[in-house]
């Protein structure tokens, strides 16, 4: 005896091949699919997700600044959460100058980022000097250093 033919316009179901039905197969690997997704959207969530947060900003430098056509270095620490982004930030010079905007990449676990600026002095003169640093990504964030040129 043989199998009864199905009803007119019913099918059974259909075949991989292999003799397996097409839920089987969906069956066997939606595990797999959600565990690749769960993957996916973690490592987009770290690398898209909430950037970092500043926690304080600080400029210092030599009060008494350089001597006759020295340097002054003015050092800004931004302090973080320690997540992964990009600081964006500019300096503003008392003189009138401003610096474009520049990055500073954060690295995960990467709580501090110290921003240096150079300023150059020639000639003979006094001059009291402020630099400012102009944290403007992720958040809004000034602070500043004075310092005095002198040379005699």
């Amino acid at each position: 005896m043989g199998h009864p033919a199905p009803p007119p316009g019913a099918e059974g179901p259909r075949t991989l091949g292999t003799g397996r039905s097409w839920a089987s197969g969906l069956r066997r690997y939606s595990l797999a699919a959600l565990i690749l997704l769960a993957v996916l959207l973690v490592l987009g969530w770290q690398r898209y997700g909430p950037g970092p947060t500043v926690r304080g900003v600080a400029v210092d430098t030599d009060p008494g600044g350089p001597g006759c056509d020295g340097t002054a270095v003015v050092t800004a620490v931004v302090r973080t959460d320690g997540r992964p982004g990009t600081l964006s930030y500019r300096w503003v010079r008392s003189d009138g100058t401003a610096s474009e905007v520049l990055t500073e990449r954060l690295a995960r676990g990467q709580d501090t980022a110290r921003l240096r600026l150079l300023w150059t002095f020639h000639g003979e003169g006094t001059l009291r000097a402020r630099a400012e640093l102009r944290l403007s990504s992720p958040s809004r964030h000034d602070a500043s250093a004075e310092f005095l040129y002198a040379c005699p």
